[in-house]
Formats: structure tokens, C-alpha cells, sequence
């Protein structure tokens, strides 16, 4: 099952919002710095998924760069 990120991702491409996926890039990256600097509690698996969440944002951004192909409308969905 696609994670909540991977779905918000995929409505951005569709959509073709690369201002929406690059602030969310950017939001992530300020997290990290964050979860990097913080000390008193376990950050380990928040730093996981912030570094899932930057890869999946990365792919999506990606696929915005990459030439449009023309497909048929029902192979879209």
C-alpha cells in the first residue's frame, strides 16, 4: 500500500505541480536538519522516514523532468 507521501507525490506529478513537491522537498530538508540537531529523545526512525520521504519527493520531481509522452486517456489512470 503506497505510503501517504507516495499519494500526495503522485497528485502533485499528475497535476504537474513542481512548485507544490518542491516546497515539500524543501520542508523536508529543514526537518532533517532539525531531527539532526535534536538530542534527548531517539530520532532514528523519524530520520528514516524523512529520508523515504525526500527519495519518493525526489522521484516525483524527476518524472516532472522527464520528456511527456502522449498516451492514450485510459492508460493515465
Amino acid at each position: 500500500m503506497p505510503s501517504t507521501t507516495e499519494l500526495i507525490v503522485s497528485a502533485y506529478v499528475r497535476l504537474k505541480n513542481r512548485r507544490a513537491l518542491e516546497d515539500m522537498r524543501e520542508l523536508r530538508h529543514r526537518l532533517l536538519k532539525d531531527l539532526q540537531a535534536a538530542s534527548g529523545f531517539e530520532s532514528r526512525q523519524a530520520l528514516k522516514q524523512v529520508h523515504e520521504d525526500l527519495r519518493v519527493i525526489e522521484q516525483g520531481l524527476e518524472l516532472l523532468r522527464l520528456p511527456q509522452v502522449t498516451q492514450p486517456q485510459n492508460e493515465l489512470r
